[in-house]
């Protein structure tokens, strides 16, 4: 006998789409000023492999941590949302930060098992008269050359130690050298 559980499973898995895709319908390419509203919301629509739209999926819009960013109506990184019967899902009320650039808006969207994501970019235009500064990476000025002889000397000692142990150990088994995190920088 078979389950009428089984059969609601095996019919869901029938109407299962075998891969969903996002669709940017608002948003790309838009152009807004530091510290304002974002001009255009991004807006996505998410479909299934018969270009058909899928209502209940969950879309995430997440941006970035640094750089050209902002943050949602919320006051946060991230907004989760759920498309509608059309299949929409837009993310309203983004605040640009004060950095200009290219913004870029990540996008993931997931329905059951299946999953999709994709990129809104935009740009956050400083003010008029106001040179950009580019981020740079920035490095301390003291001990920047002992950096790279502990480094080289730490590359060397390991290299050492390995033709030592690979002469002088009668064992069979192998040696074997790795490097740890090597982090630069004052502590924090």
């Amino acid at each position: 006998m078979i389950s009428s559980d089984w059969l609601v499973r095996a019919a869901l898995a029938q109407s299962l789409p075998s891969r969903i895709n996002i669709i940017v319908m608002e948003g790309e390419g838009a152009s807004s000023s530091v510290r304002q509203r974002v001009s255009h919301d991004p807006v996505v629509k998410i479909e299934d492999d018969d270009h058909q739209p899928i209502a209940g999926a969950v879309v995430v819009f997440a941006l970035p941590v640094s750089g050209p960013s902002g943050e949602f109506f919320n006051g946060t990184k991230t907004l989760t949302l759920v498309t509608d019967k059309t299949g929409l899902a837009a993310a309203h009320g983004i605040k640009t930060n004060e950095i200009p650039g290219k913004l870029q808006i990540y996008v993931t969207a997931s329905y059951r098992t299946l999953r999709a994501r994709a990129l809104i970019n935009q740009t956050v235009e400083g003010a008029p008269g106001v040179k950009v500064r580019s981020p740079e990476l920035q490095t301390s000025k003291s001990g920047g050359k002992w950096k790279w002889v502990l480094l080289g000397m730490a590359a060397a000692g390991g290299a050492g130690a390995g033709v030592y142990y690979g002469t002088h150990n009668s064992s069979s088994s192998p040696v074997s050298i790795g490097t740890g995190a090597v982090v630069f920088g004052s502590p924090r």
